[in-house]
């Protein structure tokens, strides 16, 4: 009976989360629910509490990159980048979907794909309208780049940030491992998409709209390089990376006088208390047997099979209750096995790309693109998905089984 009313406690708050009626933020349900757990006794108000205190500096993370991405928006870095993709694809429209997944990919990794789905988005459906091509190339790529190319850093994605600690792995030696997956990942997203959208890649540009070419921001872009650079140097030092996008986004914001109303809007303190919440929802269903039952899909060992089985159980449950709950019930059931928790994070990164539900990323672009008359087709969403991300999880699993190979792990 407990395992039934956690579970149906966390089956409310995903549903509002997914649906946001009235545009209510996700706390509005969460955080009752997480009330809730503790006051039925479902969980002890002291577990409760340790996972606040465990989760709050990535969830403060979150905050500051937010705010740090929102105001990299404010100093012209991505009306810049829109710019620099315009000029190198001309007219045409295969290089724009390179292009724009080269800057997809670096937007992930340096600002999270928070920043691409928000940021990014608007920039790319602008791009090809500048250059005359069809944008659904384009716009699908900034969706499954703002997952499947968040493996690179542990600040790439709150997934990687709560599965880092458990790792046992630093910055740079986390960036060492994953960076052959993520290239092997974004390939295989690239070669699927010339396939997918060949017709509209092939298909003459229409009118082109020269449009502005705006000087780069060099203030913000060398900010945003020391950021990265302290991200790097933090963890060895034992500070957390959040107080590195602290420092960033303070730089980036005096300048520009933003008033803190405006500031803390940006830094999304519902999502914030969201993602408390959900943890204390999820620990609860965990406790009441969600861990036992995990337990006995992990299989043992960790050869390149245990990879690909447990990227599949990731991308799976990720796809059935979104990847932010899959992270927190799997971390601990690989925990002591660097090697099938990076395996966890490609399922989870790249899974989300099957169907909207699988991040909360992915239906933050659903809407963006509604709201710029742009809508996503849900069925080719779906057969997209169904081709990329078995060839993603496929070429992820095996380059990642080649680097922990040559790393030792």
């Amino acid at each position: 009976m407990a395992l039934l009313v956690a579970s149906v406690l966390l089956a409310g708050v995903l549903a509002v989360a997914v649906v946001r009626p009235c545009g209510l933020p996700e706390a509005v349900v969460a955080g009752p629910a997480a009330v809730a757990v503790v006051a039925t006794g479902l969980l002890p108000w002291r577990d409760a509490f340790a996972e606040v205190r465990e989760l709050g500096p990535t969830v403060g993370f979150l905050a500051a990159v937010l705010l740090l991405a929102f105001l990299a928006g404010e100093h012209g870095v991505f009306a810049y980048a829109g710019a620099l993709t315009a000029r190198v694809s001309g007219r045409s429209a295969s290089r724009l979907l390179a292009a724009v997944f080269v800057a997809a990919a670096l937007t992930t990794a340096v600002l999270s794909l928070d920043a691409t789905v928000v940021l990014l988005t608007p920039v790319v459906l602008a791009t090809a309208a500048r250059t005359g091509a069809r944008p659904r190339p384009a716009a699908y790529a900034s969706a499954h780049l703002a997952n499947s190319a968040s493996l690179l850093l542990p600040v790439s994605n709150l997934t990687n940030l709560l599965a880092f600690a458990a790792s046992g792995l630093t910055f740079l030696g986390f960036a060492a491992v994953m960076a052959l997956p993520w290239m092997a990942v974004i390939l295989a997203e690239y070669l699927v998409f010339r396939w997918f959208f060949r017709e509209d890649l092939s298909a003459p540009a229409a009118h082109r709209s020269d449009g502005d070419n705006p000087h780069a921001p060099r203030y913000a872009l060398i900010v945003l390089a020391l950021t990265l650079a302290g991200f790097a140097t933090a963890q060895p030092l034992g500070v957390h990376p959040a107080w590195a996008a602290a420092a960033g986004a303070l730089a980036l914001a005096l300048p520009r006088r933003i008033r803190p109303a405006i500031l803390l809007r940006e830094a999304n303190l519902p999502f914030c208390a969201f993602v408390l919440a959900l943890g204390v929802v999820v620990l609860a269903v965990r406790q009441h047997g969600l861990d036992r039952a995990v337990d006995a899909l992990v299989p043992p060992g960790d050869g390149w099979w245990q990879l690909f089985a447990v990227a599949g159980l990731a991308a799976l449950l990720a796809n059935l209750v979104n990847n932010l709950p899959a992270t927190l019930v799997l971390v601990p059931a690989v925990q002591g096995r660097p090697a099938l928790l990076l395996a966890v994070l490609i399922g989870v990164n790249v899974g989300p790309n099957l169907t909207y539900v699988g991040s909360l990323a992915t239906l933050l672009w659903r809407q963006i693109l509604h709201t710029r008359d742009a809508p996503p087709d849900g069925r080719d969403f779906l057969k997209l998905g169904a081709v990329s991300v078995p060839a993603a999880l496929i070429a992820g699993v095996l380059a990642l089984w080649l680097s922990i190979s040559l790393a030792g792990i």
